[in-house]
């Protein structure tokens, strides 16, 4: 019988993906990253044992603030908005899974994402809840051993197959916050993680006149509308932000879209480079749909990528995901 380590957080994704790898034929060690309370342990724990795994708790909350905690605050002080996600799955999710596997002689990893892993390969999952976005910086030896059971499902199948078997987190809320920022208080975060402290600055036109005065460049993100607190009389939108001046720029619905950009943290999952423009389909957030556009190396090791049509809020420290079709080519940071 095949050993497989799955990423277990209790929730209905990693239950029924237990139950699937067990169905299948394979043995199921979880793996419990705990960096929550014990509330959130003690659930995983009672889960695993109701449908008969064995759980490994492998404290991370020291990996997560090195690898992941410090580099998302940093990011939001050079004016970025990271996704810690994408960050995290290849240096501390996906890295902890291949050592247990290592450990105990087990052949694969596995993971609730939504999305298909196939010889080596990475495919979108089911357009409704697709999660491949988020895998986009995954590393080909953790690529290599990973099985993701509900890649082609969409989530109310699996809530309904989570019934079919009578697990107890059937009805359990996803949850939508960063893991740990659970009260979305991004700010408050970042300035307990690196002693930061907000400065008001200014709000400025794409000419340099000053039209306010903000709360801190942290407050803000490319494309935000809502929450600026300007009487300007129409919609208006954060267009950049420089934290070398800290000011938050502002423009018109036109001026936040743009045709070009530039990656940097290139992962490419089917080649080591890219040596000619290739054709893709490439998404620049998660919720993006993805457009078409033209992909090529610049000189200076970038990736640029140039879209058909403009987008909308391309934004500073989110990824970029480029596809082929449902194939997934790569990915980087857009600077």
């Amino acid at each position: 019988m095949k050993k497989v380590v799955l990423g277990f957080s209790g929730g209905v994704d990693s239950a029924v993906c237990a139950q699937i790898l067990k169905t299948a034929g394979y043995e199921v060690h979880g793996l419990y990253l705990d960096n929550a309370g014990e509330d959130a342990r003690s659930e995983a724990v009672m889960t695993a044992e109701f449908i008969g795994i064995p759980l490994e708790i492998k404290d991370v909350h020291a990996e997560l603030d090195e690898r992941v905690c410090t580099p998302f605050a940093e990011a939001y002080l050079r004016g970025e908005t990271p996704n810690p996600c994408i960050i995290c799955n290849p240096s501390l999710k996906f890295k902890s899974l291949l050592e247990l596997a290592d450990n105990i002689g087990a052949e694969h990893i596995s993971t609730g994402h939504y999305a298909r892993a196939e010889n080596g390969a990475l495919y979108k999952g089911r357009p409704d809840n697709d999660q491949s976005y988020m895998l986009c910086r995954i590393k080909q030896e953790q690529l290599d051993r990973l099985i993701l059971p509900l890649g082609g499902y969409e989530k109310v199948r699996v809530r309904q197959i989570a019934e079919e078997f009578g697990l107890p987190v059937a009805h359990k809320p996803d949850s939508m916050e960063i893991c740990f920022v659970p009260d979305n208080d991004y700010a408050g975060f970042i300035t307990r993680e690196t002693g930061y402290v907000s400065r008001p600055g200014n709000f400025v036109d794409l000419h340099g006149n000053i039209l306010g005065t903000h709360k801190g460049i942290i407050h803000y993100t490319v494309g935000q509308r809502k929450g600026l607190g300007l009487a300007m009389g129409h919609p208006v939108f954060v267009v950049a932000i420089r934290p070398e001046t800290n000011e938050v720029v502002i423009g018109e619905n036109d001026d936040v879209f743009s045709t070009k950009l530039y990656a940097n943290n290139i992962n490419l999952m089917s080649v080591d480079k890219i040596e000619e423009p290739i054709r893709a389909r490439a998404k620049i957030r998660y919720s993006h749909e993805g457009a078409d556009c033209t992909i090529r190396m610049a000189d200076d090791g970038l990736l640029e990528c140039v879209f058909d049509e403009k987008q909308r809020a391309v934004t500073p420290g989110q990824a970029l995901v480029i596809y082929d079709g449902d194939y997934v080519l790569g990915g980087g940071t857009i600077i």
